[in-house]
């Protein structure tokens, strides 16, 4: 879900609206609503209306105005998401694993993009070795950043204890990781 929210949003999209819209896309139901509790969206940092809007403006989603008090509502706009998607029970166990995985105890800081970064890497790990690999680019891509920007948050990640070395390859076009064996959790299917 991941690549193919790096495809379907604009290029600057933030990093909080692709939060926000890998939520959405995994939580919403046959209709293409979804219902997010604010409590929710507390624990990544995305309770204000700026990534809303921000989607809104991108025209992937439109938020409803009879919203309760305790959640945002939207209906998501971009059909072909009912083609890509898993069965919605694998679509909430990825959701909420997504939500572990990005939220910023976890990633060690309150910060969308190296919250997006920390679900990248963690759907992009072998549960095995606790090691990944990935295009820069592709990785940059579903960031929502450049790819000069990443070894600054691959670097924070480390700092954070996230991340227990990370490099480029020889050509600069793949990233090699590893996780923090604390890092390293179970984890049912995976956002990609």
């Amino acid at each position: 879900m991941l690549s193919y929210l790096a495809a379907a949003l604009p290029p600057d999209a933030s990093a909080a609206a692709r939060l926000l819209a890998l939520q959405c896309t995994l939580r919403m139901n046959a209709a293409m609503h979804v219902r997010l509790a604010k409590g929710l969206l507390r624990s990544l940092h995305l309770d204000t209306p700026d990534p809303w809007h921000e989607l809104e403006r991108a025209r992937w989603l439109r938020t409803a105005p009879e919203r309760a008090a305790n959640e945002f509502v939207a209906e998501l706009l971009d059909a072909t998401l009912l083609g890509q998607a898993p069965a919605r029970s694998d679509r909430r166990h990825a959701a909420d694993w997504a939500l572990r995985a990005g939220c910023p105890s976890r990633a060690g800081t309150a910060e969308p993009l190296p919250q997006l970064a920390s679900v990248y890497l963690a759907a992009h790990t072998d549960l095995q070795t606790g090691s990944g690999w990935s295009e820069l680019e592709q990785m940059a891509r579903a960031g929502g950043t450049e790819p000069a920007e990443l070894p600054y948050v691959l670097d924070r990640l480390v700092t954070t204890g996230l991340l227990r070395s990370w490099n480029a390859g020889p050509d600069a076009e793949d990233l090699y990781w590893t996780l923090e064996s604390s890092g390293r959790s179970r984890r049912g299917p995976t956002p990609r």
